[in-house]
Parts: C-alpha cells; structure tokens; sequence
C-alpha cells in the first residue's frame, strides 16, 4: 500500500471526499469568496486582467495570481454570466488536493511512506482545509505554493546538513543531494506564492531559514539554494504585474494595498477580527478536528527529538509561523494554515514511531473533550434544519448516529491508548461528517442564504430589469444579481425605481421609512412584490427584505 501510485490513489480518494461535497451546492459566501468570485467576474466581463475591482471600488487586498486561475476555470468550464460558483472554487480545491500530496511526496523522501501517509491523510480531514477547499479564495492556493517551497527548502537542508555534519543516513535513508529541479521549485513557489497572497509564502520561507540559522548557528546550506539565480527567477514572475498594475492605477495599488490591508492586519484587529495571542493554540482543536485527536498528543512528544535534522526543520517551520500569527492583532481562522504540513508530517512520524501516553486519566480528559465537537457536529446535523431550513428531517437521523459512533469509537481508541486505531477512527469520523455536512445540511439551511433566496424570489416573479438594494449589501448578491446591481440606502433605492420602470428595489425594514419618503415625494408608487426573511450570518443580525416593483409599469 505504501509503494507506486497507491498512496497518491488512497489520498486522492479521501480529497475528492471531502473536498467535492458541497462545492456546487454551497452559495457564494459573504463576505471575502463574493468579493473575490465577483472581481473575478469582472475581469472575465471587461476583458481587464491588471486591474482588480469590484463593481467600481478598486479591490486591493490580494495580487491577480487568484483571480486569473479563477478566470481561466470560468472561461473553460462556464459562463460570466453564469452564477454556478463552483468554477470558481475549482482552482482552490485543486490546490488542496495538490497541498495533500505534496505533503506526503516530501514527508516520504525524509522519513519515509508510512509516517508521511499518515500525515497527508490527517491534513486532508481537518477542518480549517477542508473549509479553506471550498471556498474561492487564496488560502488553499497559497498552502500549494508554501508546501511546494517548503518541501524543497526542507529537502536541501536535511540532505546539505548531514553532509556537513557527516551524519551519513538520514533518518529513513539518505536524501538525494538537492538538484537544479528543487531549488527552481523553492524560487518558482515564492515567486507564485507572492502573486497568490503577497509576502506569505516568503515570510514563512524567511522564517524557518532565519530559525535554522540561528538554532545550528550555521547557514552554509543555504548556498545551495543559488539565491541569486532563484531570485531572478522569482522576480520574473512577480514584477510584470505589479509593475503592470501601478502603471494602470498610477502607482495607487501597491500604496492602497499597504495601508489598507497589510499595515492595519499588523496594527490592530483589522474589520473587528481581532484576539489574544494565543487564541490559535486554543482553537486549535476545533481548527484540525477531527484530525486534532491524534496531532495533539503526537505532537507533545516532538521537542526531545529536535536535534534529528527532519523534526528540526519542521518545528522551525511550524513554530515561528504559528508564534507570528500569534502576535499579529487581527484575527482569522486560516492565518496559521501555513504551520498544518509541518504539524501533521511530524504527527504522523510519531503515531508511526508507537505513541505513548502514561496517563490514563490524561487521555481520557483529552478524548472526552475532543468527542465534545464530534457531539456538536451531531448535534448541528438534526437541529440546524429545524432552526434555519425547513424543518426536522429524519433521513439525517442515521448521518448523526454514525458521527456519534465513529467519535465514540476513536475516542475510545485514545482512552486504551492504541493510537493507531484511533487513526482510523479520525477518518471514520471525517468521512461521516463532513459529507453530510456540507452537501446535504449546510445548503439547505434557507434562512442562511438570504442572498440566495432573494434571487430566487426574483426568478420567480419573473423579473428581467435592473436591480437595487437598500440596507442589504451583502457582495453575495451583488454575484447573484449581476454586476450593476447598485447598493444604496433607501431613498436611492427610491430614486432607482423611479428611472427604471422595470427595476426591483430590494428594501431592508430600517430603510422602509426612508424609501417610502422618498417614493411621495417623487411621486412614486412603489409595491410590494416579494418578501425575504433569514439571518445575516455576517454579523447575526436577522434581515427583513421587501421587494418592490413601480406600479406603474
């Protein structure tokens, strides 16, 4: 099982499980994959393919590398005008699957097949990945171009420093002298990675150099790497754009990207997505559920061996990237993903090494509390419906009989300490939960997707004019209603209806008041046509839309 194609066949089986539920059935989510889904779009309908908008705001939070892979999945497989996003979502979750057996390409030239399998399959059923796979943003793309750079800076390290130390075999057996093709894949990365999200991939490349350097108080094994060739290389392919764009924006771009994006991330809890540091380490269970079962305690017993040239690397990988996002204000879930291929790689080394945890009590404590999220999940599956879809379904009762048996299971697994098959009880787990989840309950939950049922409340009143809407501005549906949907308040949703006899206006109930003041006075009489209640999961504020035709058209 371990030799060939199979475990790349194993891996790729359980990505496309997990991976391709509810890519298609999920609608466009607000607010960061609408607005990057709808510039996207843009650039497809203008023809534009340096500058990044939304509607007519320039939109300048990421490089074009995102949206030119979304573009090109669009242009081969739909439509512009098509709202279907799972084009869209297609090149991220690609990226995934590739991140996924990258991770165990690399962990099996250093510490061979078994433990690097096991790696592989726990970074591809945990939750932060899988999220960060449907979704049409630059994360899953971004992790591809970090465990492509990391994986070749890895290699030529371990290879370069058992040289030098004359150590011989390296842990599994000796790597392979660093060639031409890796170091070209260490510049290639960065430089794809600095057009899909900027500084990250570099920064975590710098910082697990600058950690080695500093642990072995030695950096000749960097010269490998021929940095002067890899930077041009890198430069190549970064510098067009960017010097594209700043011709196009007059130098606006760069300078908007840094003030508003990148300096306030650093400054402060940009959007009011901020926390302590240490929040990371506290979400971490849920961030790698249901993975975190057996990376956790695996991980607990990785500092005695940081001398070994292997675990070296990946804690000076793993732990000034997830230290920085520590510290860094602002707040996301997915900010410390980058840190995942080097947790899950020496999680699996330990679980194939024999995992011992004395403590009996310990391991029940930790189970316990693991199981908590499997109940939850569970949980989620039979009420979620019943509170935002249409009601109890039984069909789902076996779904959440199966997550619960699995999560007793593996938890037991842990309990009698046999890690090993508390391996298979993770991925019992994941192949019962997230399926479920995100293809059958998640889409169903109507009063989530308010921007969803307004467009359908559209089609099926039948109306082909423009569209506005006052209170409700949500990107989603901006994606969903077209690019010239105009976002107002509700005088202009007013004035909008009185130029366009054929229009709608879409009005949330704090802007009724103002509509309606502004429709006397302009001699309008707008009326009513549609209603649309649900929550705004953005904030978790409940919306109360009422869609409004001229009466006299």
């Amino acid at each position: 099982m371990m030799s060939g194609i199979r475990p790349y066949a194993l891996l790729t089986l359980v990505c496309l499980g997990m991976f391709a539920p509810g890519l298609s059935t999920l609608p466009p989510l607000d607010r960061d994959e609408s607005r990057f889904i709808q510039a996207t779009r843009q650039m497809l309908e203008t023809g534009d393919y340096i500058r990044i908008r939304f509607q007519d705001e320039m939109r300048a939070k990421k490089p074009a590398g995102i949206y030119w892979l979304q573009a090109a999945s669009v242009r081969a497989l739909s439509h512009p005008l098509s709202t279907q996003v799972w084009p869209y979502r297609l090149p991220g979750a690609l990226a995934a699957w590739a991140a996924v057996l990258m991770t165990f390409a690399f962990g099996k030239g250093l510490m061979g097949s078994r433990p690097a399998l096991v790696g592989a399959l726990l970074l591809a059923v945990s939750m932060l990945l899988i999220s960060e796979a449907h979704q049409a943003k630059t994360d899953a793309v971004m992790l591809a171009c970090v465990v492509a750079a990391q994986g070749a800076l890895g290699r030529m390290y371990v290879s370069s420093r058992a040289m030098e130390l004359r150590q011989g075999p390296v842990e599994q057996g000796r790597a392979a002298p660093p060639d031409l093709a890796e170091t070209m894949t260490f510049w290639l990365a960065q430089g794809l990675g600095i057009l899909i999200k900027g500084p990250i991939v570099p920064m975590v490349s710098l910082l697990t150099i600058v950690t080695l350097v500093i642990a072995d108080r030695s950096g000749r094994w960097l010269l490998r790497l021929r940095p002067i060739t890899g930077f041009i290389l890198t430069v190549a392919i970064a510098l067009p754009w960017f010097i594209a764009v700043n011709n196009a924006t007059e130098g606006a771009f760069v300078g908007t990207a840094i003030k508003t994006d990148l300096l306030p991330k650093l400054l402060g809890a940009q959007e009011a997505h901020g926390g302590f540091p240490g929040l990371y380490l506290l979400l971490a269970l849920l961030l790698m559920w249901p993975a975190s079962l057996v990376v956790f305690p695996a991980l607990a017993t990785v500092w005695s061996d940081r001398k070994r040239l292997v675990y070296r690397f990946l804690l000076a990988w793993a732990i000034p990237t997830w230290v920085l996002f520590e510290l860094i204000p602002t707040k996301l879930p997915h900010y410390v993903l980058p840190a995942f291929p080097a947790l899950v790689l020496m999680a699996g080394a330990k679980l194939c090494e024999g995992l011992e945890w004395k403590s009996k009590l310990g391991r029940g404590a930790f189970a316990v509390l693991w199981s908590l999220v499997g109940v939850a999940v569970a949980a989620a599956i039979l009420l979620l419906p019943v509170k935002l879809g249409e009601g109890f379904n039984s069909s789902l009762i076996p779904v959440a009989a199966a997550i619960l048996l699995a999560t007793g299971f593996a938890a037991a697994q842990v309990y009698l300490g046999r890690f090993h098959g508390a391996i298979l009880g993770v991925m019992l787990v994941a192949l019962c939960a997230w399926p479920a989840l995100l293809q059958r309950v998640a889409p169903s939950l109507d009063r989530l997707w308010v921007s969803r049922a307004v467009a359908l409340e559209i089609d099926t009143l039948a109306i082909t004019g423009p569209a506005t809407s006052a209170g409700f501005s949500e990107p989603s549906l901006v994606f969903l209603l077209g690019t010239k949907t105009v976002l107002t308040d509700g005088a202009g949703a007013a004035t909008f209806l009185a130029a366009h006899a054929d229009g709608v206006a879409i009005v949330e109930k704090k802007e009724t008041d103002a509509f309606a003041a502004q429709a006397a006075q302009l001699g309008l009489a707008p009326k009513p046509v549609g209603d649309v209640h649900g929550i705004n999961y953005s904030h978790g504020k409940p919306v109360d839309l009422t869609l409004y035709q001229s009466a006299n058209r």
